[in-house]
């Protein structure tokens, strides 16, 4: 019989790898956010756009059921994180509604708008979009201002009964007030943009677009680089949330997620393999004039980062959401779980993920076997 801390993991591993891809996919609102320092021409942006618009229902689709399986999952992090920091979680959202919308009208008959307004909240998407997730991200480590009273979990339905509650009136918006926050917030908008002018140097049949592409991966590459490892660095030299495998009681730790890594041999050994990955990508990109392949290397190389970054987070009796205004709320993958009966039931599930990425692959590469230029949208019945 599969054990409960089995599924607990199992089920933790599968959100982290999520993430990992939804961080990849990224790359759509990173390109959306130098639409106009890229290109210089209506054509080259027009350029741009259809080869983003063909890929954003991936990111949009990953986003979706990265939500719905944290709820499904972990429900006490749900009602928490989406309950009390709402202003942080609906400015990300609205983002992306703003993106879903962008791309069907901005060239549609009878536009009272203009193209250029959906271009912008595409750009706001790009930004703001990319930024808050990694500010989201960053609270993994370093805590929120929220309590949760798990004795009101059986009181569900009766008047006035609440489970958690956030401390903060500014609901989610005061993690902007942590300079860790901003740097993993600005290291995720970075990466984007950096991903995005590799898939770009991979998928355009344009010179001037993959030339200033190249040029762009390197500025952007080397601000991620920085954000990152100042991130990184505070991270693994700061206290943590630990938890007491015994009591279950949360208490803080003095560089515990270096702990995690060294407890755990094999995540940094992959951790260090994904960053080396988006180097290898980045540094090729820019310095091989022939190399287009940059956007594999860094797009798995992320994938296994975030994912190794997010299991550091949660694994080793950590607290995955921690919080800083009472540490025996923080949320561990114990006591925010679903039930056992759930998790197996989702674990069979979850069997059919392997096809879906190995479809998805296929029809990623089915519909692009050759390089998108400006004559081909001439020929599309259906570009933005």
């Amino acid at each position: 019989m599969i054990t409960y801390d089995f599924l607990l993991k199992y089920w933790w591993f599968v959100m982290s790898l999520l993430g990992g891809i939804l961080v990849f996919l990224l790359f759509v609102q990173g390109g959306q956010s130098m639409l106009n320092s890229l290109a210089k021409k209506e054509d080259e942006k027009k350029l741009l756009i259809n080869a983003l618009g063909r890929k954003w229902e991936y990111t949009f689709t990953t986003l979706v059921t990265f939500g719905g399986a944290f709820f499904a999952s972990f429900p006490l992090f749900y009602s928490t994180s989406f309950g009390g920091a709402y202003w942080a979680w609906m400015i990300l959202l609205f983002c992306f509604v703003l993106q879903t919308i962008s791309y069907e009208y901005q060239s549609k008959p009878g536009n009272i708008f203009g193209p250029k307004t959906y271009r912008a909240f595409l750009f706001i998407n790009g930004v703001l979009g990319t930024f808050l997730v990694g500010v989201v991200v960053a609270s993994f480590f370093t805590g929120s201002e929220f309590t949760v009273a798990k004795g009101n979990i059986t009181g569900l339905g009766v008047t006035g009964t609440t489970i958690s509650r956030w401390q903060n009136p500014l609901h989610g918006l005061e993690l902007l007030a942590s300079a860790r926050n901003l740097c993993l917030g600005f290291a995720i908008l970075f990466l984007t943009r950096t991903m995005a002018c590799l898939f770009f140097v991979n998928r355009l049949d344009h010179e001037a677009l993959e030339k200033r592409s190249r040029k762009f991966t390197l500025y952007n590459g080397v601000a991620f680089v920085i954000f990152f490892l100042l991130f990184l660095i505070r991270t693994l030299l700061s206290e943590g949330y630990a938890v007491n495998p015994d009591t279950k009681l949360v208490y803080m730790e003095k560089m515990k997620y270096l702990h995690n890594f060294i407890d755990m041999p094999l995540i940094p050994v992959f951790f260090v393999s994904g960053v080396l990955a988006v180097l290898y990508g980045i540094f090729g990109t820019t310095f091989k004039p022939g190399f287009r392949k940059g956007i594999w290397f860094a797009g798995a190389g992320t994938v296994v980062t975030v994912t190794m970054l997010l299991l550091v987070a949660g694994y080793n009796n950590t607290a995955y959401y921690p919080s800083s205004a009472d540490l025996q709320s923080s949320l561990t993958l114990q006591n925010s779980s679903s039930s056992h009966y759930t998790l197996s039931a989702m674990a069979v599930v979850s069997l059919l993920i392997p096809f879906v990425l190995a479809y998805i692959f296929y029809a990623w590469r089915a519909l692009e076997k050759k390089r998108l230029s400006p004559d081909d949208l001439e020929s599309d019945g259906h570009a933005y």
